[in-house]
């Protein structure tokens, strides 16, 4: 029978007879041979327990071997670094032997080409391109030879320990040149530091990324736990900005992805946001929850969607008192007559740097902003493109305003009054009608053709919901039929909606542009979505007496040739007396008229039914006609514009001509007079006009030949002109 045990630490708690009970180790004593236990350990047991382990500074130098030989094997020796140390090496050398002298030759070469008119600055400028070249030689000589002393030096020692040291020596003179293109081809700790993870997310994987066209910075989900929103102000960094807008989305309920792209600016940051799910909507609609969390200025969140990538938007964060404009281009340099209708011309840029660029021919446009929000400038900006055009005649519309202003000189026909605007308007709504009928006859095809003889017509039509209602029903029907025929109107309105415009017609323009303006101008003008797909000229504000805001800011749809995004753009504000100057050079040059084709086409037109007049059975007047059609003279005159003299319909020598009648004209005013001789006049004239010249061409202008005049420093009668023959000859000129 088996006798059952109780365990040691239960015996003393059952009642067992003293023999019965189980020796313990505290009841043996202790042998002079056996060491006491150690005190019992606390915590886990593990292994080797109780030995002797080696100091902590034998595995951390271990440790960094190990990290040491991993990355050497993930560079793979080095071996790239060493071949890129040395073309740096080899790069900073060139770089050393040239020391800029070419850029300075360069430099010189330009201001001698620049000075080539000026004899004296242009001998200057050659001396000073030869004194460079002098110097960049003696440069050049003098770096050979400390490059050859340097590595005849250098050719020394390593020969001799080549020779005299053995292989030793050889192995340890390699490694140092290893080395050394190791240590100037190292990556640049700048270049790097993008790619290291802040240290808010120390432990995150960066693997499973790689998306196309751009870094991903951060996604959601390597948040740290309970990590809170801050202001934009304490980003340093990439990553730094990427956990901000993060953390600030998710506040705001958005369901965000991932951000993207993140670029630094002069005026603040940019980057690429992803949603998870539903559109970027979900981004716009807290952007002024946004402008709070990053602690921003109003408009200082400026979310676009991309069209490309239906779950991104890019988001631009504006610095407070930055200005992502200010380094905008200005406004180029375009001579008279120097382009043509048909050519883009650039009149502003976007908030990404990209310039905006378009070409009026054939467009309708539509261009509304709030009182303050740069229309005129936007139309003069438009205008001073049109008006260097050789093949478009240019027409100033304003029923309330100054229109175009300080272009005024190179605007061939300004209207202001009810009646000379109506006029106008009907006038080129029956020329529409006859190029119509006339493309055929001309070869044109199925659209009016823009050239020298056959220019476009732009309308600019400034304030106008305040025109009559005649001149916007003439409006509109030249909206319908004058695209084809190259007579485009551009329209500029305080809103965009059917109270403005007096019919809903603003979508129907191929181009479109909202400055400042009422949420409802954006929906009317854009579309009943617009505002949820990034379109908020809504959002920015109009001018004030004492700052310009966003004064001729703007989105834009139907620009030929670019896909319609919502982006902020701004037009070019153009200095008024930069316009004045301008428009002064460009009436010097003479401005475009119309061709006399569509003028003589215009006659077999028939009128619109509401500008006819009314008359009873009996032919009595019942109702007169509101608005007259009137010939282009007649028309000039109304308005108050020069008369035309048709001179893109002349001859080279009828320009001639007639260029010497007037210029003989303009003789007699400076002489004071109203005879004078042939060479007194060719001498003031000028431009190499002699006295034959000169009588050739005034009796070809019908002048008539010389008759005998008395002039005050000759005595007796001479042979000359008297100014009424020269004066009546051009009025028959100009009227043939």
């Amino acid at each position: 029978m088996a006798i059952h045990t109780p365990p040691a630490d239960t015996q003393n708690d059952i009642d067992v007879p003293e023999f019965m009970r189980a020796e313990t180790a505290s009841d043996r004593p202790n042998l002079s041979l056996v060491k006491p236990s150690p005190e019992p350990l606390e915590g886990p047991v593990v292994k080797h327990q109780g030995e002797t382990l080696r100091p902590t500074w034998i595995d951390s130098g271990k440790e960094l071997a190990t990290r040491a030989r991993e990355h050497a094997a993930e560079n793979r020796l080095y071996v790239g670094w060493s071949v890129r140390g040395y073309r740096n090496l080899g790069r900073r050398w060139l770089e050393a032997r040239r020391d800029g002298h070419p850029q300075m030759i360069q430099s010189a070469k330009a201001e001698r080409e620049a000075v080539a008119s000026d004899t004296a600055a242009e001998a200057a400028a050659h001396e000073l391109v030869q004194e460079r070249r002098a110097q960049y030689r003696l440069h050049k000589r003098w770096h050979w030879i400390k490059t050859g002393g340097w590595s005849a030096a250098g050719a020394a020692g390593v020969t001799v320990g080549a020779v005299t040291g053995g292989i030793w020596v050889d192995l340890a003179m390699a490694t140092a040149a290893y080395v050394s293109g190791i240590y100037h081809g190292r990556p640049d700790p700048a270049v790097a530091e993008v790619a290291v993870p802040p240290l808010s997310v120390i432990g995150q994987s960066d693997s499973g990324f790689g998306q196309v066209g751009g870094q991903v910075f951060m996604t959601v989900d390597q948040l740290r736990e309970g990590a809170k929103p801050f202001v934009i102000a304490q980003a340093r960094t990439p990553m730094q900005l990427a956990e901000c807008v993060l953390l600030a989305l998710v506040a705001e309920g958005v369901p965000v992805a991932e951000v993207t792209d993140v670029i630094r600016l002069s005026w603040g940051w940019q980057c690429i946001v992803r949603v998870s799910e539903g559109t970027p909507e979900a981004i716009i609609k807290v952007a002024g929850g946004l402008e709070t969390r990053f602690d921003l200025a109003a408009n200082g969140v400026r979310p676009t969607p991309l069209k490309e990538r239906r779950a991104c938007a890019v988001l631009r964060l504006v610095d407070r008192g930055a200005d992502p404009f200010a380094s905008a281009p200005g406004l180029p340099y375009r001579a008279p007559k120097s382009m043509s209708i048909t050519d883009k011309f650039r009149i502003g840029s976007s908030v990404g740097g990209d310039e905006l660029a378009a070409s009026l021919a054939g467009v309708m446009g539509l261009w509304v902003a709030a009182s303050g929000g740069g229309k005129t400038g936007i139309l003069q900006a438009l205008a001073e493109g049109t008006t260097a055009c050789y093949d478009n005649i240019t027409i100033d519309l304003d029923p309330h305003g100054d229109g175009l202003e300080d272009l005024h000189d190179a605007v061939r026909i300004t209207a202001r009054t009810n009646e000379q605007i109506e006029a106008v308007l009907l006038f080129f709504l029956v020329m529409s009608k006859a190029r119509a009928r006339l493309r055929k006859t001309l070869g044109m095809g199925r659209k009016w053709k823009a050239s020298k003889t056959h220019p476009a017509v732009t309308i600019f039509f400034d304030e106008f919901p305040k025109a009559t209602e005649l001149a916007k029903r003439l409006t509109f029907d030249l909206l319908l039929v004058g695209r084809k025929e190259l007579i485009e109107v551009e329209i500029a309105s305080q809103g965009g909606q059917k109270g403005y415009l007096g019919e809903n017609f603003a979508q129907m323009l191929a181009l479109k542009a909202v400055g400042p303006c009422k949420v409802g101008d954006t929906r009317a003008v854009f579309g009943d979505g617009a505002v949820n797909e990034g379109w908020l000229p809504h959002r920015l504000a109009p001018a004030t007496d004492t700052d310009p805001k966003d004064a001729g800011h703007i989105y834009i749809q139907g620009v030929p040739g670019m896909p319609d995004e919502p982006i902020e753009y701004k037009v070019h504000e153009v200095p008024s007396a930069t316009l004045r100057k301008l428009a002064a050079e460009r009436l010097e040059a003479g401005l475009v008229e119309p061709d006399q084709d569509s003028l003589d086409a215009m006659a077999d037109v028939d009128l619109p039914e509401y500008v006819e007049a009314v008359y009873d059975i009996e032919g009595n007047l019942k109702k007169e006609a509101p608005v007259d059609l009137l010939t282009w003279d007649a028309l000039l005159r109304l308005c108050g514009a020069e008369p035309g003299g048709y001179v893109k319909q002349m001859t080279p020598e009828q320009k001639l001509q007639l260029d010497a009648a007037l210029g003989a004209l303009n003789a007699m005013d400076r002489l004071g007079r109203d005879v004078a001789q042939l060479d007194e006049m060719a001498e003031i004239i000028g431009d190499g006009m002699t006295a034959d010249r000169l009588g050739e061409l005034l009796r070809a202008v019908g002048a008539g030949g010389t008759v005998k005049i008395a002039v005050p420093h000759r005595s007796g009668r001479v042979n000359g002109y008297q100014r009424a023959e020269i004066a009546d000859a051009v009025s028959l000129f100009d009227a043939a």
